[in-house]
């Protein structure tokens, strides 16, 4: 039964509150220098993503990173995980989705939570290069994870040892729901400020494809999802969205060894995000759930890792065998 002990996250009491969990790390979280060299890669649909490489040594193992909803290689649990792994010869390859780069897309599609395609193709351009490769994702990113590894869509390089996702969530209905709750207020209007910004940019560059009159009456993540993740990704709404791209679903045909971190006190997540039955029920899935951490927070004091971080690390090497 794969539900790994996670009590050793024992933060100070202030921390034990998760929105200040959650917020310190964005805000005060101190981030020295990552020599960061930035490839872009075109994509078959004439379209492109930004990947941030970070070369720590001889060792052909490859960790890629992939970041929640509106980050980038930029977002502090990007740099914070980058640093550790490449202080322990992982090489690192931190994607940036469609428009999160800093630039514009050039077509209508973005990125959503199930968007897979772009992991998919990164991988089968790079793997080549590498004889071990790991994937961890954060928020988002862990459900584009946990759905790529278990979906079935396409199949997987035998050179991807292990992933991981840290503040998954694996209910993406549930989870657009519990973002709406009055205590997430502040969390969803900064992500739909960015959101909505990007989609008056496309309307800009796809007039004819992206319909922006209705932008004033979305007040909500699910409003947005409902206008516009699934109008311009091609499902019928978000009921529709939120159903094929969870990745609950998924997890119990997961092949590859999979972690997931997911705080007891995230306030993003509800309930049927903590999949236990499914962990119970897949030799490959561990799952662990400490009581605090807030939403990718896990803030930590006196090392040079946070606790999630350092939970990664070690789950990672022991699959590796360089």
């Amino acid at each position: 039964m794969p539900l790994v002990e996670s009590n050793s996250y024992n933060p100070p009491i202030w921390l034990r509150n998760s929105h200040i969990n959650t917020i310190y790390p964005y805000y005060f979280r101190k981030k020295n220098h990552l020599p960061y060299k930035r490839e872009r890669f075109y994509t078959p649909d004439d379209d492109f993503f930004d990947v941030d490489w970070l070369i720590s040594g001889n060792k052909k193992r490859l960790c890629i990173l992939l970041h929640g909803l509106e980050g980038s290689s930029g977002s502090q649990y990007i740099w914070g995980n980058a640093k550790t792994l490449s202080n322990h010869e992982f090489n690192i390859a931190a994607i940036n989705f469609r428009s999160c780069s800093g630039e514009i897309n050039r077509q209508p599609t973005m990125y959503h939570s199930g968007f897979t395609r772009d992991l998919h193709y990164f991988i089968q351009t790079i793997e080549s290069k590498f004889d071990e490769i790991f994937i961890c994702g954060f928020s988002l990113g862990g459900n584009v994870v946990m759905k790529y590894a278990g979906d079935g869509v396409y199949s997987l390089s035998s050179k991807i040892k292990a992933v991981a996702g840290v503040s998954v969530p694996c209910d993406l209905r549930a989870g657009s729901i519990k973002i709406m709750e009055a205590k997430n207020h502040f969390y969803e209007k900064k992500f739909l400020v960015t959101l909505l910004d990007k989609v008056k940019i496309k309307h800009q560059l796809h007039p004819d494809i992206i319909d922006i009159r209705w932008l004033n009456k979305v007040k909500t993540l699910w409003d947005f999802d409902d206008r516009f993740t699934s109008s311009l990704h091609g499902f019928a709404n978000a009921e529709d969205y939120y159903q094929k791209c969870n990745s609950k679903q998924f997890l119990v045909q997961i092949k590859k060894p999979t972690l997931i971190i997911n705080a007891k006190d995230d306030t993003f997540l509800a309930e049927s995000s903590f999949p236990y039955d499914e962990a119970i029920a897949n030799d490959n899935l561990f799952l662990m759930t400490p009581k605090y951490g807030g939403h990718v927070g896990f803030t930590t004091f006196g090392v040079d890792s946070y606790w999630n971080e350092t939970n990664v690390l070690n789950f990672f090497m022991q699959y590796s065998l360089i």
